[in-house]
């Protein structure tokens, strides 16, 4: 049964229009992610679907009864509220029942006789009306959400709440109201990896649908049953999640590109022989001619334009032995420990991604880098080549009275990748046509102000960028191109940020922020650490609920087992076909990424769907094996590189 239907909506905004006579049904339990450009419209599309604004034309039918819970990208509260009441505040019924019952039991201590019969009876019919809302389990769910969403002291007020705080309470405060269909506009901005995939688990088991835009593509995948595509004007619908909706995309575009072909060629040949005819030399003819070069005009004016940011880091300066070094470094703050005794070494060519709660202290790790923080004891060393530069989080680079154009660079010109580029034709990479160079910043989109401080970091004269959430807001097509560039860069990389799938695309190795003010160093990308960590807590599963060996053996299977003889038995040294199996696995786990790597370009080129769309399904499965493959045997390195360290 729909629960929302929309058809023929249009909505421009000035004189550029969003999108043009779309139409979408939204069934019930349905959980749809919408993705498209920066400035294609699904801000402006939720709001109107939330009843904040108006389409131009075309009409919203919702079902009869059914209730709406919205997040926009940046929730309003009104002054003074607490946490408690901003998060209530969706549920007035209950709020009133609940400071009824809690009044009458005020008035309960000092009343006597009949006053007393008749406020119990008063105070019956509220607890009645408190059960029939679910009012107890409600208040329990309050605490459950505000705990798991990182949000304490729920009797703080909401105006001294930084900007991510207020979000999730704002989150908090959908969930909590359970509407038929929930709309969420970023909720995983602000939201580190743990919850994160505690926001996954909810959604997936919340009855009522769910539309929402996001950026995180493993939240994508796991989550949304249908992909909504805004490009040109036009919702473009891929059944399935992230990984679905690209090799769909990739079969349209394949079929597309064969289909402009041919009718260019069809046009090209038809123009050919009447320029040749006699016969059109003729007015008749000329107006055959002319026909055919306005079918041609149409059919380029609509084929979509690509609005991707184009950009790469130029080659760094040339680095030393020693990019970064950290000697028991620790800071300290209001009495609690952010980071303790931490001690790592930055090599050439690594990528770091740095990643833990939020609140954790992972941006005052990187003021203390910089020299803006001073650390409570250790000592931070650059080496004697290298250059820092800073992307901000806070955006404080970015003065929002300058225009676009002044924001940048204070010349006309400017040295980019051993060129000389005039100002506007580099803004135009980053997609900021000329008609928005004299915009002010301050009215600018988070992902528009972004791009704009990745501009002006490109044109520093860096081997090592120290970069503090530079993903937030930002679109998925320029995330790509991001991403590309972060792997392809010949300096060093340090990265704060909580998107899973740009950490397993960019990072070599993670430095997570744990409990207590530890921070350790891990190898490779987020997934291999999620999965080794989950290992881990398997493994201490037994051990943290008192059971034997035997019992928990018995109990959890053959797994279970072989991690219980291991913590009993005495470690073993590595034999010595293990000690080469060891030495010679990096260099199997890159033969067998460069396999994989390979197999997902193929998938990913539009001419294999249409020139060879016999082996699509062969490519398919040797690049799931190929990856099956690359997981075997990191799973077989960590393994040998605990026996190496724990028997030797």
């Amino acid at each position: 049964m729909p629960v929302l239907t929309i058809k023929n909506l249009t909505k421009s905004i000035g004189s550029r229009t969003l999108f043009r006579e779309v139409s979408l049904g939204v069934e019930e339990g349905e959980k749809i992610g919408f993705i498209g450009p920066n400035g294609a419209g699904k801000s402006t599309l939720f709001s109107i679907l939330a009843g904040l604004d108006q389409p131009d034309t075309g009409t919203l039918s919702f079902r009869r009864g059914g209730t709406i819970g919205f997040l926009p990208q940046e929730p309003v509260f009104p002054a003074g509220m607490t946490i408690r009441d901003a998060v209530s505040a969706g549920r007035p019924e209950m709020v009133e029942a609940l400071a009824g019952y809690h009044a009458i039991s005020v008035q309960l201590t000092t009343a006597t006789g009949d006053e007393a019969e008749r406020l119990l009876t008063r105070q019956g019919e509220r607890m009645a009306r408190i059960e029939a809302l679910g009012g107890w389990e409600w208040q329990h769910e309050i605490e459950t959400i505000l705990s798991h969403l990182g949000i304490p002291d729920s009797e703080r007020v909401v105006d001294a709440l930084s900007g991510g705080e207020r979000k999730r309470v704002a989150l908090a405060r959908v969930l909590l109201d359970a509407p038929d269909l929930l709309i969420l506009d970023e909720p995983t901005n602000h939201l580190d990896a743990d919850t994160t995939l505690w926001l996954e688990e909810r959604l997936l088991a919340y009855q009522g649908a769910v539309l929402l835009v996001t950026h995180d593509r493993y939240f994508l995948d796991r989550v949304v049953t249908r992909m909504v595509e805004i490009e040109g004007q036009a919702f473009n619908v891929f059944e399935g999640g992230y990984t679905e909706y690209l090799e769909q995309k990739a079969e349209r575009e394949a079929r597309r590109a064969v289909e402009n072909a041919k009718r260019d060629r069809l046009i090209e040949q038809e123009l050919a022989w009447v320029r040749r005819s006699p016969s059109a030399r003729t007015g008749k003819q000329k107006a055959r001619i002319d026909r055919l070069e306005a079918v041609r005009a149409q059919a380029d004016a609509n084929r979509p334009v690509r609005q991707e940011a184009e950009f790469s880091f130029g080659p760094p300066p040339r680095l030393g032995r020693t990019i970064l070094e950290l000697d028991h470094v620790s800071k300290s703050f209001a009495g609690r420990p952010l980071f303790r005794d931490l001690t790592t070494l930055l090599r050439g060519g690594e990528r770091i991604g740095i990643v833990g709660p939020n609140g954790a202290g992972k941006t005052t790790l990187l003021r203390v880098i910089l020299g803006e923080t001073a650390p409570d004891s250790g000592e931070v060393r650059f080496g004697v080549n290298t250059l820092p530069a800073y992307f901000d989080q806070a955006r404080a680079h970015l003065d929002p009275s300058r225009s676009v154009y002044e924001s940048v660079a204070d010349e006309d010109w400017v040295e980019f990748g051993g060129k000389r580029v005039h100002l506007r034709s580099y803004l135009e990479r980053f997609l900021f046509p000329t008609a928005t160079h004299e915009q002010r910043v301050g009215s600018l989109s988070g992902g528009e102000r972004n791009r704009l401080l990745i501009a002006k970091l490109l044109l520093q004269e860096a081997n090592l960028l120290i970069l503090d959430e530079p993903t937030n807001d930002l679109d998925l097509q320029t995330l790509r191109v991001l991403e590309s560039a972060l792997a392809e860069f010949g300096g060093c990389v340090l990265v704060v940020t909580h998107d899973r799938f740009f950490l397993d695309k960019v990072a070599t190795g993670l430095l997570v922020f744990e409990s207590d003010g530890e921070v350790r160093r891990h190898e490779g990308g987020y997934d291999l650490y999620r999965r080794l960590r989950e290992e881990d807590r398997k493994a201490a599963a037994p051990a943290a609920t008192g059971s034997s060996p035997k019992t928990a053996g018995q109990a959890g299977g053959k797994n279970d087992k072989a991690a219980s003889s291991t913590a009993t038995a005495r470690p073993r040294r590595l034999s010595n076909a293990e000690r080469r199996e060891l030495a010679a696995m990096e260099e199997r786990i890159l033969e067998a990424e460069t396999k994989r790597d390979e197999l997902g370009a193929l998938l990913a080129d539009p001419s294999l769907y249409v020139e060879k769309p016999d082996q699509v399904a062969s490519a398919r499965t040797r690049f799931e094996e190929a990856g099956r493959a690359v997981e075997a045997l990191y799973e077989r390195w960590t393994e040998l590189e605990a026996l190496s360290s724990g028997g030797n």
